[in-house]
């Protein structure tokens, strides 16, 4: 079992920053590739970005190419996600999310989630 607590939502104007964290206990951190999914109201939960056990291979969604970056510290137990030149439609819930070694972008392969944090983006 592997328990997730994301922090470090907030609400942000356009243009802003914040650094998402997830922090885990439980079964050995690094042994998880850990995913960041967001959903918006009405929307389905969409993949957002992924990081290898190793910290070596990352996935990103096109829409935040160039503005987000995942990293993790397997010292810490912790995986961030840097949000850079924030835009309205970034916001949503964010959610983080584990699976065992390899990384995937499909939701339904991510076995243990956290209870996400709230990225407010205003206009």
């Amino acid at each position: 079992q592997v328990q997730l607590v994301e922090s470090g939502g907030g609400l942000v104007q356009a243009g802003g920053s914040l650094r998402l964290s997830c922090a885990a206990s439980g079964r050995t951190f690094s042994n998880y590739a850990m995913g960041w999914f967001r959903q918006a109201p009405g929307k389905e939960r969409e993949f957002v970005a992924t990081i290898s056990w190793s910290g070596g291979s990352t996935l990103y969604v096109d829409s935040v190419k160039g503005r987000f970056t995942v990293s993790r510290d397997n010292a810490k137990n912790t995986v961030y996600l840097q949000m850079n030149s924030l835009k309205p439609e970034d916001t949503a819930v964010y959610y983080c999310a584990a699976r065992p070694y390899t990384i995937v972008t499909m939701k339904d392969e991510y076995v243990y989630w956290g209870q996400g944090t709230q990225v407010t983006v205003s206009s």
